[in-house]
């Protein structure tokens, strides 16, 4: 071999090498950081959250706990029109996806998917059951069957995400009661009860911490970040 096919074949070898070295250091796919969780812990006082602002605060400090501090987050809540106040929807507080678990599975690619606001999306169905409704911590939330079933997540909100618009109290006082009143709540395994809503199954028996026990639940609610 001549000299001049010895050198191209080098400046080849050296090229491939080269490329080859590139796309070992080129960084692949990065998953997605959490934007959805279960609360892992409820806080302890039953419907009382201390209204929106608290219940946020509590979805905050358990994704800080994780890392997950660096994003702004709202829990999944609707509240009821009062003298002054108008109603709050759920879905309007969450921001527009996509959103991720913690083990960045994905749960919704949009509020529309999420909600099912089309025929379509409402016969798929978001991915939110029990294998993918995870806490922040990546734990399994307890469903139908299990002991105890933490299963009851409070919403406050009819199917479609939106407050109720009648007389009766659907959101333990606008998330202030531990006492009288009631709340709507979703099955975050979509199982139990005869309704598979993740958002809007049944109605608690009242607002105490035993109340929303007696259920199957714990006072967990979901979090969504909004951004």
């Amino acid at each position: 071999m001549t000299k001049a096919p010895l050198l191209a074949a080098g400046s080849i070898a050296s090229l491939l090498a080269g490329s080859f070295f590139a796309l070992a250091q080129a960084p692949g796919p990065q998953p997605h950081p959490m934007s959805f969780f279960v609360t892992s812990v409820g806080m302890g006082k039953g419907g009382d959250l201390g209204g929106l602002t608290g219940a946020d605060a509590h979805c905050q400090a358990l994704a800080a706990a994780v890392g997950g501090g660096g994003k702004t987050w709202h829990a999944y809540l609707s509240t009821q029109a009062r003298p002054g106040q108008p109603a709050v929807n759920a879905r309007d507080r969450i921001g527009t996806g996509p959103w991720y678990n913690s083990k960045r599975v994905p749960i919704a690619q949009s509020l529309s998917d999420l909600q099912g606001d089309t025929l379509e999306e409402a016969r798929l169905g978001s991915n939110l059951f029990k294998q993918t409704a995870l806490n922040e911590k990546g734990g399994v939330v307890n469903g139908a069957g299990d002991m105890p079933n933490t299963h009851d997540m409070l919403t406050g909100s009819r199917p479609d995400g939106r407050a109720y618009t009648d007389n009766m109290d659907h959101t333990c006082n606008n998330w202030t009661s531990s006492g009288p009143g009631s709340a709507q709540l979703g099955h975050s395994d979509r199982t139990g009860g005869g309704n598979t809503s993740w958002n809007s199954a049944h109605a608690s028996r009242g607002c105490s911490q035993q109340d929303l026990v007696s259920t199957g639940g714990a006072g967990l609610f979901y979090c969504f970040a909004i951004n």
